[in-house]
């Protein structure tokens, strides 16, 4: 069961959230400069940021294993504090300064900050991966109201069901992280950056909408697979709430999400309730 708490002020107009992968951090990346942009138009923005890809790159210097199931890591002690290390610190950090460089205001995060997620052990055999029980939206409309952009790390607070001498945090799955708070914040629109062009079928064509029920049936049918299964099962827990739309799109193209918010968009897949068009 998952329930939010906090006193929730509101803001100029409805959040974006914005999921950024960690294959849309390159150099040649313009997805932080058009969060700039947007934050300048006046739109409340939350960004929630995965990273694995540099994880798996730090646990390989450590001669240390990595493991998927279903999209998520394995995540035993040594893993977990990898994990910890990189995306609360190296990745969370990169960000924030990038978007401050570029004038931005940003303040970065873990889910630990402010108990903002709290989760339990979902399943021992994972290790230490959580699933997510509560959300706390305090500090993230505290941040909001005073004109900052949230930049949180997937990082949790193990909050309930913690055995003895068990760690206080769990690795969170980024694209569930970024549901969530969605759904919480009732956002008016989810967005994954990711490095593929959003949706296919089952013979390789690219889907522009989705109904709810169309993206269930793809999970159902095994058409979805991989890192694919949180960001659809985030967009179906986001959209949950009639008035939040979520896109999944390549945000390594230049300038993909200021074309989105422009109306120039269209190249991603959109699931949503309402008319398809």
């Amino acid at each position: 069961m998952r329930h939010s708490s906090g006193v929730r002020k509101e803001v100029v107009s409805r959040v974006i959230l914005i999921k950024i992968g960690g294959a849309t951090l390159g150099s040649h990346d313009t997805a932080l400069s058009d969060i700039v942009q947007l934050q300048r138009r006046g739109m409340p923005i939350v960004i929630a940021h995965g990273g694995a890809k540099v994880v798996t790159e730090w646990l390989k210097r450590e001669n240390i294993e990595t493991r998927f199931v279903h999209g998520d890591r394995v995540t035993d002690l040594k893993t977990l504090e990898m994990v910890t290390a990189v995306l609360a610190g190296l990745v969370n950090k990169e960000i924030v300064a990038a978007i401050n460089a570029s004038g931005g205001r940003a303040v970065g995060l873990s889910g630990v900050d402010g108990a903002l997620i709290q989760a339990s052990i979902r399943d021992k055999e994972m290790g230490f991966i959580g699933n997510i029980i509560k959300v706390n939206t305090t500090v993230l409309n505290a941040l909001l109201n005073s004109g900052f952009i949230p930049v949180v790390s997937p990082i949790s607070f193990h909050a309930f069901d913690r055995p003895d001498n068990s760690p206080l945090i769990l690795n969170v799955n980024g694209d569930t992280v970024a549901g969530e708070i969605a759904a919480s914040l009732n956002a008016e629109k989810l967005v994954f950056l990711t490095d593929v062009a959003g949706i296919r079928d089952s013979s390789g064509k690219h889907i522009s909408v989705l109904s709810p029920k169309e993206a269930e049936e793809l999970l159902d049918s095994g058409v979805a697979s991989g890192g694919m299964i949180p960001k659809i099962k985030a967009c179906l827990r986001a959209v949950a709430n009639k008035s939040t739309s979520c896109i999944i799109m390549d945000g390594t193209k230049s300038h993909a999400l200021l074309k989105e918010f422009n109306g120039n968009g269209g190249s991603g897949t959109v699931i949503k309730v309402g008319p398809m068009k």
